[in-house]
């Protein structure tokens, strides 16, 4: 099975291309994996807190080939619609989980623009797709308006296809509040942030309705 290190950018900014994502899962082999930041299994305790129904419907943004889905599916989440802006990706995922977990939606889609109605889901989650839209050269501190512009859509197509009053926004990444808030708040919603980990520190972001 393919490392993913085989298959890493030449510049990190690719990161932020689907052309990059397109060509290293077609390079990846079938059945291989990969997960930004934590596993399932490391921060299921805090995602139980925030999705205690687990008959919610999720909507999980860049899902790539990580686990989360499947592991969630596996843990009773059985309304889990999974989104990425790969084909590629999609289309391995959607034959890898097919006959197994046959209830999971796999949509090649934007995250910038979510072809779904107003208030379709209760909870949303990003693990590190807002980071990739972030890997571009510049000041960190005043980053290019493109990619604010990229990070404000995204938050904004999220919030609109979650349930007005009860929907919730969650967000794993490893930047740090006064590098993300910045992108996160709204007028009208509550932004909480939850550090994780010991030594080397993530941070869960979640924004409510």
């Amino acid at each position: 099975m393919q490392s993913s290190i085989d298959v890493l950018p030449g510049k990190n900014e690719e990161y932020g291309t689907q052309e990059y994502w397109d060509t290293r899962y077609t390079q990846e082999s079938e059945g291989s994996s990969f997960d930004w930041f934590k596993t399932y299994a490391e921060i299921a305790p805090f995602l139980r807190e925030y999705l205690p129904d687990k008959s919610a419907r999720i909507l999980m943004l860049g899902c790539g080939n990580s686990k989360m889905s499947e592991e969630m599916w596996d843990d009773g989440y059985k309304n889990i619609t999974n989104v990425d802006y790969s084909s590629v990706i999609i289309e391995k995922m959607r034959r890898q989980h097919e006959e197994v977990r046959p209830e999971m939606q796999w949509l090649q889609m934007d995250v910038r623009k979510l072809d779904f109605e107003d208030g379709s889901f209760d909870v949303a989650i990003d693990k590190g797709t807002m980071d990739a839209m972030m890997t571009q050269k510049g000041d960190i501190w005043n980053p290019p308006d493109d990619v604010v512009e990229n990070c404000k859509r995204e938050v904004d197509e999220v919030l609109r296809v979650l349930r007005r009053d009860t929907g919730v926004f969650l967000y794993l990444t490893f930047g740090q509040p006064h590098f993300r808030k910045r992108h996160l708040t709204r007028p009208g919603t509550e932004l909480q942030v939850k550090e994780l980990g010991e030594s080397f520190h993530y941070y869960l972001y979640t924004v409510r309705t």
